[in-house]
């Protein structure tokens, strides 16, 4: 042990601590217990021990050993005070925490959370709290729903695993494959509701960060899945850009305004390279979407985007998967190739789906071509419009300061960059 620690080192390594260590705490707890509330219960007293423990006896060498022992003990503990389930108390003094790879340890952990019996909802909450330890309010915060809900659905997913017997391991390889769709699929949802929120939600570039590395574990445990490696060309991508994302205000920057500068070269080089391997495999949806990200982390400005490849990823993309926030995209980057006017008549062949009743992308998007165009009086009903649904305050700031330029009397700008109508619809592809 080092020596005695002032408070303020010992909740800095704490905080490190839970970021990097939580999963395997909570992980080992699981698999030696079999019990998810106690493992939960366990690994949160382990850290409070911590605490105290650590300012006394200084920092431990290796954090994660000492808080998964720290959390073993708390079970023994919990177990033998549970007289009247006899066979548990012996079971107690039995739990030896084994030798295992932290990686096998989030792999196991990461796999259960997505099982593919649990719903969608459910499987997004128990991995936030289980595998990237965020609290319910935190989770609740994200999504914008009550604490009571997001503790209902996380009840409800410890429960399905439960009765259900859900393993809690890393499938064998005849199911490995079938499940690593639906894990990518929750690891894609947590990044962007953590880098880009649609709902308003604080963003969280500490948890976006957590799901890259995910994102990394999963190609290295599927070094041959396409999609593994498309999706994380996708997060390093979009990740690269996130020192540019704001200003001093938080307000948001548009892409076209960003100092390109400021993004992450070694992000962007790793990201494109993943992205060609990707793509070489197949049209997969991650991969063209990694492909879209590609062509704008290698234009110098905006105006260097080739828009006409951007057009062709997404027509390749809705042959995989038709979607109408695809088809939004795409209507701007034919404004961008075509002129504002070949982008409304695509945006007029979308119509109102129901996929975005409720949203203010389509109003944003048509605001912004129809401006664009020098049409301004419908551009601006069409902005005030996405202006009511809007809910992220630095896209309504965005879109005040828009309705601003088109009431006032400043000369509508000449050019339009597809991120524009990107800003307002920051949960798009690209």
């Amino acid at each position: 042990m080092a020596e005695p620690t002032d408070l303020v080192a010992v909740r800095a390594a704490l905080e490190r601590a839970h970021r990097d260590e939580w999963a395997v705490v909570f992980g080992t707890m699981v698999r030696l217990t079999g019990d998810w509330s106690l493992a939960e219960d366990c690994a949160q007293d382990a850290f409070v021990l911590a605490l105290r423990a650590w300012q006394r006896d200084g920092l431990p060498r290796n954090p994660g050993a000492w808080l998964v022992t720290a959390a073993r003990n708390r079970a023994i503990d919990v177990l033998r005070r549970r007289r009247t389930e006899q066979s548990r108390v012996e079971e107690a003094g039995r739990l030896v925490v084994p030798e295992t790879a932290e990686d096998d340890e989030r792999l196991r952990l990461v796999f259960t959370c997505c099982h593919p019996a649990l719903p969608m909802e459910g499987r997004i909450a128990l991995t936030l709290r289980a595998v990237m330890g965020l609290t319910t309010a935190e989770i609740a915060r994200l999504f914008l729903v009550s604490e009571a809900t997001v503790s209902q659905r996380i009840l409800r997913a410890k429960q399905k695993i439960a009765h259900a017997g859900i393993p809690y391991r890393v499938p064998p390889p005849g199911l490995r494959e079938e499940r690593l769709g639906g894990v990518l699929a929750v690891v894609y949802l947590v990044f962007t509701e953590a880098y880009a929120p649609s709902n308003g939600a604080v963003v969280r570039d500490d948890l976006a960060g957590e799901a890259i590395r995910l994102a990394r574990l999963l190609v290295a445990e599927h070094p041959a899945d396409a999609e593994a490696r498309g999706l994380l060309a996708l997060l390093l991508l979009q990740w690269s850009r996130r020192a540019a994302r704001f200003d001093e205000h938080w307000d948001t920057v548009l892409l076209e305004d960003q100092d390109r500068s400021a993004w992450d070269r070694a992000a962007i080089e790793e990201g494109q390279a993943l992205a060609r391997s990707a793509l070489s495999e197949g049209d997969g949806w991650y991969a063209l979407q990694a492909a879209l990200a590609a062509q704008h982390a290698r234009a110098a400005t905006a105006a260097d985007t080739d828009w006409a490849m951007v057009v062709h990823l997404y027509d390749r993309l809705l042959a995989v998967r038709p979607s109408p926030v695809v088809r939004l995209n795409r209507a701007v980057a034919m404004a961008m190739r075509d002129g504002p006017e070949a982008g409304l008549a695509a945006l007029d062949d979308l119509g109102r789906p129901k996929e975005l009743d409720g949203s203010h992308l389509l109003s944003a998007v048509r605001g912004e071509l129809l401006r664009r165009a020098g049409r301004r009086d419908e551009a601006l009903r069409a902005t005030r419009a996405a202006r009511e649904l809007v809910r992220s305050p630095a896209e309504a700031r965005l879109l005040d300061r828009r309705i601003s330029e088109l009431a006032g009397t400043a000369q509508p700008e000449t050019s339009l960059s597809a991120n524009r109508a990107q800003a307002a619809s920051r949960k798009t592809t690209t």
